[in-house]
């Protein structure tokens, strides 16, 4: 015996048989399902039931598209995001007047016929006939909801959308065993519901709940037989009958469903009559949507979470699976943010650099041992005006930065000293370190690096002349230092590192092997900085970053997140004397501005050739952060410049960006505990008294070709019980000429 629907009346195969067969009598029945009747001709394409039978029976309705919610690491709102904004309600938590004006409006025989409607078909068939055109339609709820769900399936793919709604006989016919389908397997109040879920009520909003919430800033369980109504006549045509644009032809379209609601039975004459002599009040919520929305300053950390779900195979192995996962949304992300740290981050920013200064900062915090991102955020907020901006700053441009990272200038050094001690070199390690020098020819990990045309690197004034050992190198960043490190040690134990700790410049490519990349002369992103630094934190693990905790679907159920892959980057006791190196930049070099008072802390500053760019990086044992000042065109020279309101004669490294640091890290670690660090016994030799310590002296100026150059015979060390490599004891070769940044070349 024949299957019976679940809503009554003919089985599948008879109903099909009964419609087909009145189209083939009637040649134009498709009028009445909203085609033209000029178009109406042809139907033997699918014209018998057997045809009918070979249309696929399975209507796949993918899960309907929601909004995604961003969270913070204690469940506060970051944002909401959405292709399309819904929110899935279930029939008893929609208003019983929205659930009788859509039907009245929309199908008033809904719970007497089945999928189609047959009368429906033969009335608007008659007055089309009469009227010469397409005035009235016959399509039943579940073939609008069956509409829908193409239109779903579609997404913003505006070829596939236009399939989805093209009036043609295929289409139509295929929407009709669809329709028998799901009448089948739903049944009509299952039908109701997903159909005031899945249909659009303009004003971005998709769904009944989303529509209540735009229009009455209400849920749709407390709509009234008016707001009912309104939003009941909206769905005809959403740009047409808009409350928000035009109030009148609104009112006019409300008043025709409160009309029919009356005609059907559904409320009183008196009811109808009282509600049409009700003016439209609106509550409308502006459209919120996606990162521009961000609390505490966080647009730049959420777009970088949408970049990591868009990219990152966890969550598709290809981008186009990605994307479409995230559009379809009803995602809860619970993120890495912690809002202790992002408020202090952006309080330090706005206390110290304004959105309209000629110059930008940007902060990121990161957790050692766990790779979380604690904050993140820039002075020049997120958004499309003026002094905003989409570019995230903190990030490489694949993640959404601008362009390939900053240079970092010294805060460079103290990857050239973790290797050296990896090499061995003690941290008592003395360097001629004159106060010019020619590039000199190093070795890389392939063929050697040779000066072509004998360019020179200076230090930061001429004072600075050595011999240097290690630690009062680092703490006055003395660039010819550094430069004879690398000389001893080669590239390739520099490059060994920086590839551990995860160091890359801002276009993703790995550093040059050239002796410049010392001095930071290569665009590195702030998380790449804050990141590798966390590793000295760490003793020696480096813990890739991360931005979310977990990511749970709409039905409750979870997906896989990427997790921080954490590895042994050096020894923990190279991380120690690294420690030991930075803490005596804060308490006594070029980062004095920076420290801490409160806590174990250890840094390095930075500013590069021109005072393009200033950095302070710098970390305490749980927690790491980096700090960049500039112009993101590489554009200002920081010179005789205001910043937050400040006159700078020139910005240096520990003097701009090392407040922002200890502000922003001060108000993160408020009520955390304050462990102290491994350290290390680093003899201090005699210093130099040069004066003026607290200013980042060496600043990493890229200037010109290795080459090269400038040694002389061994000699005795000027420090006691310490040795200098007799071939890097040499002259101060001072006065010489100062090459031009040209770029480099390798030697044969």
């Amino acid at each position: 015996m024949p299957k019976k629907r679940s809503g009554g009346g003919l089985s599948t195969t008879q109903q099909a048989a009964k419609f087909l067969g009145v189209a083939a009598l009637s040649g134009v029945v498709l009028a009445g399902i909203a085609l033209p009747a000029a178009g109406a001709l042809g139907l033997a394409t699918k014209g018998t039931v057997e045809g009918f039978d070979e249309i696929p029976a399975n209507l796949k309705t993918p899960p309907l598209s929601q909004r995604t919610t961003i969270l913070d690491s204690k469940g506060g709102m970051i944002a909401t995001v959405y292709s399309r904004d819904r929110t899935v309600v279930p029939l008893k938590n929609i208003s019983p007047y929205m659930q009788k004006a859509i039907v009245a409006i929309e199908d008033a025989r809904f719970y007497e016929h089945g999928a189609v409607d047959l009368k429906g078909i033969l009335r608007a068939l008659n007055r089309n006939v009469q009227t010469g055109g397409t005035t009235e339609g016959a399509s039943t709820l579940t073939q609008q909801y069956v509409k829908n769900v193409f239109v779903e399936e579609a997404g913003d793919d505006p070829d596939k959308v236009a399939q989805a709604t093209q009036q043609t006989m295929g289409r139509k016919v295929q929407e009709l065993k669809y329709a028998i389908q799901v009448e089948e397997e739903l049944g009509k109040k299952r039908i109701l519901e997903n159909y005031l879920n899945i249909t659009f009520f303009g004003q971005q909003a998709y769904g009944v709940e989303a529509a209540s919430q735009r229009y009455f800033s209400k849920s749709a369980k407390d709509l009234t037989l008016e707001e009912s109504a309104l939003l009941a006549g909206v769905v005809q045509s959403p740009s047409r009958y808009d409350p928000v644009n035009d109030t009148a032809e609104a009112t006019k379209r409300r008043n025709m469903v409160l009309q029919r609601m009356a005609d059907v039975g559904d409320i009183s004459r008196a009811q109808a009559e009282k509600a049409k002599a009700t003016p439209i009040k609106l509550r409308v919520k502006k459209p919120k949507n996606g990162c521009i929305t961000a609390v505490s300053g966080a647009g730049f950390f959420c777009d970088y979470v949408r970049h990591v779900f868009l990219t990152d195979p966890v969550f598709g192995k290809t981008k186009e699976d990605r994307a479409k996962i995230w559009n379809r949304g009803g995602l809860t992300i619970r993120t890495t943010l912690d809002p202790q740290s992002q408020q202090s981050v952006q309080g330090s920013i706005k206390d110290h650099v304004y959105k309209s200064d000629k110059v930008a900062t940007a902060v990121t915090l990161v957790q050692p041992g766990t790779g979380k991102i604690m904050g993140m955020g820039q002075s020049k907020p997120y958004g499309f005006g003026t002094n905003e901006t989409q570019y995230n700053y903190s990030v490489d441009k694949a993640m959404g930065g601008s362009n390939y990272g900053f240079p970092t200038g010294s805060t460079f050094k103290p990857f050239v000293a973790a290797a050296a001690i990896a090499q061995g070199r003690p941290a008592t390690q003395v360097y001629s370190s004159p106060y010019e020098m020619p590039y000199p020819t190093v070795q890389t990990c392939d063929k050697p690096y040779v000066n072509l045309n004998g360019e020179r690197v200076p230090n930061e004034n001429e004072s600075e002349r050595g011999p240097y050992a290690l630690k009062e190198a680092m703490e006055k960043s003395v660039n010819t230092y550094f430069i004879q490190m690398v000389e001893d040690i080669g590239l390739c134990p520099v490059a060994q590192m920086t590839d551990k700790l995860g160091v890359v410049q801002g276009n993703g490519e790995k550093l040059p092997q050239s002796p410049a990349i010392a001095l930071g002369s290569k665009g590195l992103s702030p998380l790449t900085m804050a990141s590798a630094y966390a590793a000295f934190a760490n003793r020696g693990t480096y813990c890739t970053p991360v931005a979310m905790e977990s990511v749970s679907k709409a039905d409750g159920t979870t997906l896989p997140v990427p997790k921080t892959t954490c590895s042994q980057a050096m020894t923990p006791t190279t991380a120690d004397t690294v420690n030991t190196l930075l803490r005596g930049v804060v308490d006594s070099g070029t980062g004095q501005e920076a420290g801490l008072q409160s806590r174990d802390n250890a840094g390095k500053t930075g500013t590069t050739d021109a005072r393009k760019n200033a950095w302070f990086v710098g970390y305490t044992p749980n927690m790491s952060g980096a700090v960049w000042v500039g112009s993101p065109s590489q554009s200002v020279e920081m010179e005789h410049i205001t910043i937050g309101g400040v006159y700078q004669d020139k910005v240096y490294g520990g003097q701009v960006p090392g407040p922002i640091w200890r502000d922003a890290m001060t108000g993160a670690l408020n009520g955390v505990p304050a462990p102290a660090f491994n350290t290390v016994d680093i003899p201090d030799p005699p210093k130099h008294d040069e004066g003026d310590r607290d200013r980042d002296k060496g600043h990493g100026r890229d200037k010109g070709r290795p080459g090269a150059g400038g040694k002389k015979p061994g000699g005795k060390s000027p420090f006691p019980g310490i040795t200098i490599p007799p071939d890097l004891i040499g002259g101060n070769n001072g006065g010489g000429h100062r090459g031009q940044t040209n770029g480099s070349t390798q030697g044969p």
